[in-house]
Order: C-alpha cells, then structure tokens, then sequence
C-alpha cells in the first residue's frame, strides 16, 4: 500500500499546468539527466516503493521498444488485465507517457501524483535524503510508478528512457527484462560500438530475472547472451514469423507467430511497415512468459487481437495528407525508407528535424532520394539542429532549389501546405520532439 501523503508546512497546490511547468524547469530529460539510480531508489522507498504492487515488464533497446509497449499494451488490456505501461518521449500531452488500461492518465490524476512526487523530494531533500533534486525523468518515472499502485494495476509495461544500465526505469526491479534490436545511438552516453551499447542494456537482466531478447546484430546478441550465462538466465528468443500477406488498408503484415510452445494465428498487424514484424515477435514472447511463468489468462486468440489492435502515435502514423513517423536515428531511417520503397508512391515533401546528437547525415542520405521537396525546421528544443546546421548535411545530389529552411516548425508546416501538390503527402520525419510539435499546431486542422 502506499504511504499516507505526508503533510508539510507549504503544500504545493494540485495544478496540472503548474506540475507541468515544475518539471519542465528542471531541465531537458535528456541534456539535464543524471545517470544512476541511488537518488530515484531513494525517492522510491520515501514514496513508499509503489513499484512493488504489481508485476514489471521492462523493455530496452535502440529501436522498437515504444512498438513492443504498444503491443503487449493492447494484448494484456485485450485479455483484461488491469495494465499501466510508461513510454517516453510524449508527443501532445506529458500524460500520453503515463497509461492505464490503454487509456492517458486525467491531467487532475497526474497533478496529484505529481505533488506527491514533488512534495516528497523536496522533503527528502531538505534532510539531506537525497544527493540532488530529481530530475525530469525521474520525477516523471516515479510519477508513473505511484500512479500504476494507485489505480491498482496487475503489470506495468515499462519503457526504458536511455540505455539500461542506470536508467531509472531499471529501480523498479522488473521481473521480466526484455532486448530490442541494438544499433548506435546516444553515443555520448552509452559507447561508441554496438558491443558496449549492448553491455549497457543487458545490465537491465539481473538473477531474478525472466529474459525475452529480440533479434539481433551477432555482436550485440554474444553480449547479450554472455551476460545471461554470467548471471544464470535462460533467455527465450524463439519466435518465427510466417509471413502471409499484407494488409493495405493498414500498411501491415499478416503473420503468423511460432515459438517452441504455441502458434499464433494469422494476425494483421496493427502497426504499419514490415519491420513491426520482429517487435510483434517480442511482445508475443513476453506473453508467453507472462503466461507460463506468472499465470496471466493470454491464450492464443488474446494475443493476436492484440497485435491487430495495437496502435502507436507518430510512428508511421498517416492523419488526412500527413504521414508522421520519429525516425530518430539510422536504423529508424532505414525502416521508414524502406516502408516508402514499398507502400507510397505519391509525391512527397518531408519536414525534417533532428537533434545534435544523432547521425544527421547518414539519416538525410537514407531519407532524401524519397523527397521531392526538403524541408529543414528546427523543433523548440534545447538540443535540435537549426535549419540552416541541417542544410551543410544534405548532399549535393539533391537540387538546392528543392531545399527549403524555415526557423520554426509552423513555418515549416506553411511552406509544405503551399507547395505540395494535392496528389503529394508532408511526411513529418525525424524527432519525435518535431513530430509532437508539428501535431500541437495541427490538432485543430487535420
């Protein structure tokens, strides 16, 4: 159960634009972290450790854990199990990251977790409890924790913010760990080949663990295993896709999923692009541990409904003539192109943006060839390339009058409405920052 709210000399009124604002003034989630898990561990146990209520998947990985969330989301909410699952970036609203039973927290529910998070760090603090005040991240992880204790729910579906090792979601101690594909990113953080990215998201398998690893780069894949016999896990990694059809009012593969126990029957996919078929792969092996090993009701039927009704904003996600997907880094750019070689041949502008640090380049590369029209915007973010940084990135194969770079991203929402054709489509590309921010400003009119 958790603690009662504890009683201090100046309660911090229950607002949702002040909660907001509070944790934004802590500073960028990314350029303002502090990787370690001494102060949200501390912050936990002084909020009464809510992540012991329920049972935790966590999910690591370069790209695709924001899919896997999705899917064993929609599976376990199909099978009506009560479910919290906590994804990071937000695109519109900061309750986007916090869900229960595949719904957004109310903004009066994240204020009151929020002044509770916020009131006990503060008091931590003021006794000298913790080192530092917690950051964004943390704050908004163990925000999530309270709010999944609070509503009660069966098993919470965490994504992991940046690599593993030290990421506050690995405080919570998840029982089931699970490893999407590895490929670089977040260099700076993490290490510059795939083998010491890899050591940093395997951290997140511990003795106790039950361990469900994705396909991977045979590098990665030997760090991962390695550290599995090193802490005495048998991982399961055992998922063949048969691919059937496609489905082309979705944009999305018919599969059928065999594992070394069950079949999962013909299921439509309910994310678009080919390369949803390996994250679909993990969320079914998640559920088969879930299943087997903590006696969740998710039979086969379960689990393929649950793929078809999985659904994840601005990842290959089409509204009127735009198509959003956050193709934040190579291996991103290269699953988007490669759902473009195969489902679109309209005319297409792509607004791009992208922070300092991602490989810029190579992603411009992968991405021009489709554009018959740049265009370079700079999203508000502290870390995000300006236009004209982005233009020295594009190659000299595309005509520069075919480039356009524009300050803001309303700016570059106007130049695209005026020069694509109405055959065309805007695809909004890059950071996921750009794509929330280009959603704000069209909410009223797509």
């Amino acid at each position: 159960m958790l603690p009662t709210r504890p009683v201090f000399t100046r309660m911090i009124e229950v607002n949702f634009n002040e909660s907001v604002n509070y944790l934004l003034s802590l500073g960028n989630e990314v350029s303002a972290m502090k990787l370690g898990l001494d102060n949200i561990r501390k912050l936990l146990a002084a909020l009464g450790n809510p992540e012991n209520n329920y049972l935790k998947v966590q999910v690591a990985g370069t790209n695709g854990k924001g899919s896997v969330c999705a899917f064993l989301d929609s599976i376990c909410v199909t099978a009506g199990i009560r479910t919290g699952t906590f994804t990071s970036p937000h695109l519109v609203s900061i309750t986007e990251r916090v869900r229960v039973n595949g719904v957004d927290i109310s903004e009066d529910d994240f204020a009151q977790h929020a002044t509770f998070v916020r009131e006990t760090a503060e008091n931590l603090l003021e006794k000298g409890g913790l080192e530092y005040r917690p950051t964004f991240f943390e704050q908004v992880t163990a925000i999530a924790l309270v709010a999944f204790a609070d509503a009660k729910v069966e098993l919470a579906i965490l994504e992991t913010g940046l690599g593993g090792r030290l990421d506050a979601t690995t405080a919570a101690n998840a029982e089931i760990a699970a490893i999407t594909r590895i490929d670089l990113d977040h260099q700076e953080y993490l290490g510059n080949t795939v083998e010491e990215i890899a050591a940093e998201k395997a951290a997140i398998i511990q003795t106790f663990s039950r361990v469900v690893i994705g396909e991977q780069q045979p590098e990665a894949m030997k760090v991962l295993l390695d550290h599995c016999v090193n802490v005495g896990v048998v991982p399961l990694t055992s998922c063949e896709p048969h691919v059937w059809a496609f489905d082309t009012s979705k944009h999305s593969s018919v599969v059928e999923f065999r594992t070394n126990r069950h079949v999962y029957w013909d299921s439509s996919l309910g994310l678009a692009g080919k390369h949803q078929i390996e994250n679909a792969c993990i969320a079914v092996m998640i559920a088969e541990r879930l299943r087997e090993d903590f006696a969740f009701p998710l039979d086969e039927e379960v689990v393929w409904i649950g793929l078809e009704n999985a659904r994840h904003p601005g990842r290959l996600e089409y509204q009127g003539r735009y198509l959003f997907d956050g193709a934040h880094n190579v291996g991103g750019a290269k699953a988007l192109r490669n759902f473009l070689d195969e489902f679109e041949t309209r005319p297409i502008t792509i607004i791009f943006g992208a922070m300092k640090d991602k490989d810029v380049g190579e992603i411009i590369e992968i991405l021009q060839s489709k554009a018959e029209y740049l265009i370079l915007t700079r999203p508000e973010n502290e870390r995000a390339f300006s236009a004209v940084e982005l233009e020295s990135y594009v190659t000299q194969t595309f005509e520069r009058e075919r480039v356009f770079s524009t300050p803001t991203v309303a700016d570059a929402l106007a130049t695209a409405d005026k020069i694509t054709d109405d055959a065309g489509i805007i695809l909004v590309t890059g950071s996921l920052y750009l794509i929330g921010e280009a959603k704000r400003i069209l909410q009223y009119q797509i």
